[in-house]
C-alpha cells in the first residue's frame, strides 16, 4: 500500500485533495491544489475493477506527486462507489474523505421530487458553477448523455434535462442502421453534407449544438430567467463549444472543482 500521512483531526482543511468523478464511461481524476485543478486524467470507467486495480491505478497515476491530504469521490455507477470506498479504507487510512451522496452537506439545495435520484455529477457541477459565477446560472454537461441543470436565483438546484449523448445517440444509431457506418465525431466541412460520412458529422455535432442551444432558450423561458451563465463541461464538451451559439463559460474540469468545494464544506475547520 502506497505510504500516505494522516492528517490530524484538528488541521486546517487540506491544500491537495484527490478528486475523482466517476461516470458512465469515463472516469475523470485530478488533483485540485487549493481550489486549482493542477493535474487531471481521464480514465475509461469499468465496474468490474477491483478495490486493488483503483489502489494500483491511482498509485500510478500519483507517482511523484505530493500525498494527497484529502479525498472527495463521486460515482454514477454503484459497483465503483463501493469499490472506491475501500481504496479510500485500506489505501489511505487516516486521510479525511467525503463521498457526495445523499445527505451530505454541500450547501445547495436541491428541489425535485426524489433528490436521491439526481447523479451526484450534477450536484458537484452544479456546486462549482454557482460558486464561480453565482446564481441563477445553468450547467450543461457534455458526456455519455448530455445533462442541462438549472440552479435558481436562490442559489438551489431545481431541476433539469437529460437527453442521449452524442457518442451513445451515434452509436445506437449505428447500430440499428444497415446502411450507416460509426465515424469519427469532427466537425465536417458543412451543415449541408454531399456524403454519408459527413451527414452523419452533421447531425452529430450541428444537430447536438442545436438541441442544446434551443433547450437553454426553452428553459430560460420557462424559468423567467434571461442570459444567466451557463457552464460548459463534461468529456466531449469540446465537440460542441465551437458550434453553440449560445455564450458559455468553458470549464472541463468543472466537477473536480465541485468534489473540492463539497470536501470544504464538509472539512472546514
Amino acid at each position: 500500500m502506497p505510504a500516505n500521512a494522516a492528517v490530524p483531526a484538528n488541521a486546517a482543511v487540506p491544500t491537495n485533495v484527490l478528486a475523482v468523478a466517476v461516470e458512465n464511461t469515463r472516469t475523470l481524476i485530478g488533483l485540485v491544489f487549493d481550489g486549482t485543478v493542477k493535474r487531471h486524467w481521464w480514465v475509461g470507467t469499468d465496474p468490474r475493477r477491483t478495490a486493488d486495480e483503483w489502489g494500483v491505478l491511482l498509485q500510478g497515476l500519483l507517482a511523484g506527486e505530493p500525498p494527497a491530504s484529502g479525498i472527495a469521490v463521486c460515482s454514477a455507477e454503484p459497483h465503483v462507489l463501493h469499490e472506491l470506498r475501500d481504496v479510500v479504507a485500506r489505501y489511505y487510512p487516516g486521510v479525511p474523505s467525503v463521498v457526495v451522496e445523499p445527505g451530505v452537506k454541500t450547501g445547495l439545495p436541491v428541489l425535485v421530487d426524489n433528490p436521491r435520484e439526481v447523479g451526484t455529477d450534477r450536484i458537484a457541477n452544479a456546486l462549482a458553477a454557482m460558486t464561480l459565477y453565482g446564481a441563477p446560472c445553468l450547467v450543461v454537461d457534455v458526456g455519455t448523455a448530455i445533462t442541462i441543470d438549472v440552479v435558481n436565483p436562490a442559489g438551489a438546484f431545481v431541476g433539469g434535462v437529460i437527453a442521449p449523448g452524442i457518442e451513445t445517440a451515434t452509436d445506437a444509431l449505428w447500430q440499428s442502421a444497415a446502411q450507416l457506418r460509426r465515424v469519427e465525431l469532427v466537425r465536417p466541412r458543412s451543415v449541408v453534407a454531399k456524403n454519408t460520412v459527413e451527414a452523419l458529422q452533421s447531425g452529430a455535432i450541428h444537430g447536438f449544438a442545436a438541441m442544446v442551444d434551443g433547450l437553454i432558450q426553452r428553459i430560460r423561458t420557462e424559468q423567467s430567467v434571461e442570459d444567466q451563465p451557463v457552464v460548459l463541461t463534461g468529456a466531449l464538451a469540446p465537440l460542441l463549444t465551437a458550434e453553440l451559439t449560445t455564450p458559455v463559460h468553458d470549464e472541463p474540469l468543472l466537477t473536480l472543482r465541485g468534489l473540492h468545494q463539497a470536501f470544504v464544506r464538509n472539512h472546514a475547520q
